[in-house]
């Protein structure tokens, strides 16, 4: 189950911002703007949006924290980067195997097996996911490769223990009269340690944007509720359904805070009418330095 969301822009095939090209690049990206464009547009990098979001215009060297990069605080900017955001594409791995797994969880039209979740979470949510944490860490974006890397290993490993045949784990931990009591604790244990995972990400969230804290809260919940729910089962010995379907309500609730963050690095004044809101925390470091910039206007007006 996996989380959109560097700079705060979807502008990713604008050059990086450095000292001595700021005038050159600014000039490049504007040339063909109009004045309400070119206003337009200035407003947006307020936001960490659209074509000029990468320029920097102050004496920082650092990206602003995450809108449509899959990073809560600041960093330094890969020289020379080539690279596009790999954050869309591994938050929209993650997205869709999260959503197809969690209508499973609630039942949705009398569908109990996860069956088709082994192929979407080996294909997408794991190999997919794993090349774009790998690709994050290769723009310089710690937070990013972690997490991305680490939930294409979840999906992986989520393949792994349900292929039948092959693997043999979840038959392994079924004893001969037919208890799973064994396995339905370790796989309690595993989305345990997984909820504690995703908290400490969490955490690393909170002076980022509220879209991007929703997606890792709902996500903490889900694999909370879902470890619970296999832990303390019913009078039958099975997963507890209601516990199980809150966790799947909550992993549909990250499934789309995915998307959308997902969205918010992909749209940009080249691509789209209107850009994706993420909502700076007012104690970010956005969110700060925005309040300073309409504090300095107040005082110019």
């Amino acid at each position: 189950m996996a989380t959109t969301t560097g700079q705060d822009t979807g502008a990713f095939n604008t050059k990086e911002y450095n000292s001595s090209g700021d005038s050159a690049d600014h000039a490049a990206i504007t040339r063909h703007m109009t004045h309400d464009e070119h206003e337009t547009a200035k407003k947006a990098a307020r936001f960490g949006y659209g074509p000029l979001a990468q320029i920097n215009t102050s004496d920082s060297t650092r990206l602003p924290a995450f809108g449509g990069e899959f990073q809560p605080g600041t960093y330094a900017a890969v020289e020379g980067r080539k690279f596009a955001n790999p954050a869309p594409l591994g938050l929209s791995a993650f997205a869709l195997t999260t959503f197809v797994l969690s209508l499973i969880n609630m039942g949705t039209r009398g569908v109990a097996g996860p069956n088709i979740v082994v192929a979407i979470a080996f294909g997408y949510g794991g190999l997919v996911q794993l090349l774009a944490g790998m690709w994050e860490m290769a723009v310089g974006n710690t937070f990013g490769a972690t997490a991305l890397s680490s939930y294409g290993g979840f999906w992986i490993a989520f393949g792994i223990i349900l292929t039948p045949g092959g693997f043999d784990i979840q038959a392994s931990l079924t004893s001969a009269d037919g208890s799973a009591a064994e396995f339905l604790d370790s796989f309690g244990f595993f989305l345990m340690g997984w909820f504690i995972f995703t908290t400490m990400l969490l955490i690393a969230t909170l002076r980022s944007t509220v879209a991007f804290f929703l997606l890792f809260f709902t996500l903490d919940m889900a694999f909370l509720l879902l470890g619970i729910g296999y832990l303390n089962r019913d009078a039958a010995g099975a997963p507890n359904p209601p516990i199980i379907i809150a966790g799947g309500v909550f992993g549909i609730l990250a499934a789309f805070l995915a998307w959308y963050n997902a969205l918010a690095g992909i749209l940009d004044t080249s691509n789209s009418f209107f850009i994706i809101p993420v909502a700076h925390f007012p104690w970010s470091v956005t969110g700060k330095e925005r309040r300073s910039k309409q504090k300095a206007e107040r005082a110019n007006v």
